[in-house]
């Protein structure tokens, strides 16, 4: 495909670390399946893994088929790996402070940088839903230098003013909120509408 030729289908890089928080990156894959013309692109490190079963309970396999397409984090010759390969962007969810500190760096030493790379110097959007507390001054310092780049930092924090009653809201709610980033909701966040007046 030429680089300047638009593909007629959205595509999205999907990246799950190995933080806490893998139900973000499952939640992310379940709402592209609810979009039409959206093709999402998975790609896991080995302890992104190891939460996925840990906290989620799931096997790979349940995982893999919430995508369209899955990649192994050591083929740097995956299609997304170049920048002629079109898409919207990528969102890591969650994001470690090790990959975190990796695309700050511009190491590229497995898939997931290499198209964290390439999202950035394409100018395309970069979603990091980084997981850590508290933060050292390294890890601050890296969000300073992705979010320079270009890239957005995207803790996800819940919002509780939207009153969620289970965890599968919060993480809903915080799913939307960070494909809002991408013009992409199977179901937009819910938006602030203020608080009632105080009476007198």
């Amino acid at each position: 495909m030429p680089h300047d030729a638009r593909p007629s289908t959205r595509r999205l890089i999907v990246a799950i670390t190995g933080a806490t928080g893998a139900a973000y990156g499952a939640g992310v894959l379940r709402a592209l399946r609810e979009l039409d013309g959206v093709e999402s692109h998975l790609v896991v490190s080995s302890a992104g893994w190891l939460n996925v079963r840990h906290e989620l309970g799931i096997e790979r396999v349940a995982l893999e088929q919430l995508a369209h397409h899955v990649h192994n984090p050591r083929d740097i010759g995956a299609t997304f790996a170049s920048g002629s390969f079109q898409t919207d962007g990528m969102i890591v969810a969650p994001c470690s402070m090790k990959t975190l500190a990796s695309i700050a760096h511009g190491l590229s030493d497995n898939l997931i940088t290499r198209a964290a790379d390439v999202t950035l110097k394409e100018r395309r959007r970069l979603v990091l839903m980084v997981r850590e507390t508290p933060l050292n001054l390294a890890h601050l310092r890296n969000m300073t230098a992705v979010t320079e780049m270009g890239g957005i930092v995207f803790p996800p924090v819940p919002a509780f003013y939207n009153r969620p009653t289970t965890i599968d809201e919060l993480v809903a709610d915080t799913v939307a909120r960070a494909l809002d980033m991408f013009g992409l909701a199977a179901v937009r966040s819910r938006a602030w509408t203020g608080l009632a007046p105080a009476r007198d």
